[in-house]
């Protein structure tokens, strides 16, 4: 156990020693989610109405805990272009021919990338305070929202990871990109899954990422669509079954085509 934690801590250096060699990709990655709340929060946000908000500052209230949630989403594509990255150029062969533990290179990945979901974290929150945006529960409530947030960021690397040690060709972001954008803006982020036909609403109720954000807005005490349906009703309880399923299914899968990978 102490060798793999040693490891797995030499590979989250490495990844970033990549990011501090690389400072114009990882701002680039930081300021997006910002634009985003700029463009929705000042461009549509004076002709939405949010129950329990006030006009476009309501809005605002109701933008950032989505915003957040989908950051965390989004996060899937880096994590997912760094491990194919390694996989294509033969450096994760190398690490599989040194005498280091299996797990240490999928558990490096994932502490970095959760470090950087962090700092993402923190900027997307300055940029929400210097625009008016609140949390009104309490630290304790506002903290638990981040861990479920982080949680959810947990669950999508190891989709990541498991995506980029399977998945080949020079089309595979793109792939890959199809099938993250829908799942981020078919939730309840933007719009609420009420106003959606029937069907389309239920897919976007039962999505992980609308119940990440149903729990998120309620811990912050900002203004929601709520839902009278079974899973809008428990978005907290969800928002911690579904990251912890994901990971129960993606964490081993990925360990396993990682010691498989030359099959």
């Amino acid at each position: 156990m102490r060798w793999a934690l040693a490891d797995g801590a030499t590979l989250t250096r490495r990844d970033l020693d990549h990011w501090a060699r690389q400072p114009a990709q990882l701002v680039i990655g930081l300021l997006f989610p910002v634009m985003i709340v700029l463009m929705f929060g000042y461009l549509l946000g004076g002709g939405m109405t949010v129950p329990g908000g006030s006009g476009a500052a309501g809005y605002r209230e109701f933008l950032i805990p989505g915003t957040l949630a989908l950051t965390m989403v989004f996060g899937l594509e880096g994590t997912f272009q760094a491990i194919k990255t390694d996989v294509s150029r033969g450096v994760t062969d190398r690490f599989r021919s040194m005498p280091m533990a299996s797990s240490a290179v999928v558990v490096g990945r994932s502490v970095a990338d959760l470090l950087n979901a962090v700092v993402s974290l923190a900027v997307l929150v300055l940029a929400g305070l210097a625009i008016g945006w609140r949390w009104h529960s309490g630290l304790a409530a506002a903290l638990a929202a981040f861990g479920l947030l982080l949680l959810l960021r947990f669950a999508m690397l190891w989709i990541g990871i498991y995506l980029g040690l399977v998945v080949r060709g020079e089309g595979a972001l793109v792939a890959v990109q199809i099938l993250v954008w829908p799942l981020g803006f078919l939730s309840n982020t933007f719009a609420a899954p009420s106003t959606m036909p029937g069907w389309l609403g239920t897919i976007a109720e039962w999505n992980p990422l609308s119940s990440t954000v149903g729990a998120a807005r309620e811990l912050f005490g900002n203004p929601g669509w709520g839902g009278d349906s079974w899973v809008a009703q428990h978005a907290i309880l969800m928002a911690i079954v579904w990251p912890v399923a994901l990971i129960a299914i993606f964490f081993p899968l990925s360990v396993a085509r990682y010691r498989n990978l030359d099959r």
